[in-house]
């Protein structure tokens, strides 16, 4: 704000000095000094006048008029020089009211239609409380109890639980909407975790099966990679273990502090492996991985639809590189229900896609039952599975199953 004052100020001194200029100068006192030499003039041709008439050079009627227009012509000078002496002062006090004036009309309307507040010291953004979060997070718990079937309410908690670190809570309430969250990667990943934390870390039993469950709907989704080799690690199955880290590491660059990070977490599992005596005990099952490791159908083959997916580069500034990236193959003609779903997110895009059996959302439904399908991609703000108004989309021509090269181009907004 200092630099808007000194720029205010120097506007303002600039519009005083052109208005004041003209006021500061003086031609009325320029004509007096003229018209009083004119005057002497005057004068000096009268007196010849009067000494040519008594010379009996010029006749008596054209001296008096000659006497006449001198006279007049000398009283009219006489007149102006007295004029612009009398108007001098009144200049002088229109310049002072004028420097005065013009400064207090310009504070006035700037304390009426300006920010005057804006030249006080910034006041700090109000920032929520940890106690009028937990407040509202609370407030929300009690409604609910009311009000069990709003299962978007009790995933709201969960997550709101997980925020505070109340990871007991928000394993209580994802289990309430676990049916919702179920194409969720993230939110089921999430309930894994808070179970887990809940139970000492233990991520067998339904820890596990909800990852299993998370990379069914998303092999690509790192962090449900990670977690999937911590189930093998804690079962003493290094060797898987060492597979899936493997596949995400691979995803950093080597000097990366996540592909350190990660390296020592296999280097871990090698020396464990290692320093077994003989084959190794067989790898010990958590209660929840024989479900685990149905959860997913298997891919027939040839049962594929491959292609790119890409951002229209006129709706590139409707969409946050953190929005979900939907993309699926639904059967031509048929009912609309996804046979197979992969997600991402917008910042990976430009994307290389491959839909197959492993990504089908019900064992009744998968890609290999279909002989023609169509493929979408969806941008998501809220990561629904369902379209939302305002979601990006876009979708491709009737294409057969085991197409390669499909292009589809995000291009419109769901009305």
């Amino acid at each position: 704000m200092i630099t808007f004052a000194l720029g205010a100020f120097a506007l303002l001194a600039l519009t005083l000095a052109i208005v004041l200029r003209p006021l500061a100068r003086d031609p009325e006192g320029r004509g007096a000094a003229e018209s009083a030499a004119n005057a002497a003039i005057l004068r000096d041709q009268l007196a010849e006048l009067e000494r040519d008439h008594a010379a009996g050079t010029i006749a008596a009627a054209e001296y008096g008029e000659a006497r006449l227009e001198l006279k007049r012509r000398l009283l009219e000078d006489t007149a102006v020089a007295d004029g612009a002496a009398g108007a001098r002062p009144r200049r002088r006090w229109a310049a002072v009211a004028t420097a005065v004036a013009l400064p207090v009309t310009a504070a006035g309307l700037y304390l009426l239609l300006g920010s005057p507040a804006a030249f006080g010291p910034a006041l700090p953004e109000p920032q929520a409380t940890n106690a009028e979060i937990e407040a509202m997070v609370a407030k929300l718990a009690a409604r609910l109890e009311s009000r069990p079937e709003d299962l978007e309410g009790w995933a709201m908690l969960g997550r709101s639980y997980r925020v505070l670190g109340r990871n007991e809570d928000a394993a209580r309430a994802y289990a309430k909407a676990e049916s919702l969250i179920a194409g969720d990667p993230r939110a089921l990943v999430d309930y894994a975790e808070s179970l887990a934390l809940a139970h000492g870390g233990n991520l067998q039993g339904k820890p596990a099966e909800l990852v299993a469950r998370a990379l069914a709907l998303d092999p690509s989704f790192a962090l449900a990679r990670m977690l999937s080799g911590a189930v093998a690690f804690q079962r003493e199955d290094y060797a898987t273990a060492i597979r899936e880290w493997q596949q995400v590491q691979s995803r950093f660059p080597p000097d990366s502090d996540e592909a350190r990070g990660i390296g020592e977490s296999i280097a871990r599992a090698r020396e464990l492996a290692a320093a077994r005596p003989g084959p190794g005990p067989v790898a010990k099952a958590g209660p929840g991985d024989a479900k685990a490791a149905s959860a997913g159908p298997k891919a027939e083959p040839g049962a594929k639809v491959a292609g790119t997916v890409r951002l229209a580069d006129a709706l590139a500034a409707q969409a946050a590189p953190t929005d979900t990236v939907f993309v699926y193959a639904r059967a031509a003609g048929g009912p609309g229900a996804p046979l197979a779903v992969m997600r991402r997110q917008v910042k990976d895009l430009p994307l290389a896609f491959a839909l197959d059996d492993s990504m089908a959302m019900a064992p009744d439904r998968k890609l290999s039952g279909a002989k023609e399908v169509v493929v979408g991609a969806r941008i998501s703000r809220s990561g629904n599975p369902v379209p939302q108004r305002g979601d990006l989309q876009g979708l491709s021509p009737p294409v057969k199953v085991g197409a390669a090269g499909v292009a589809v181009v995000i291009d419109t907004a769901v009305p």
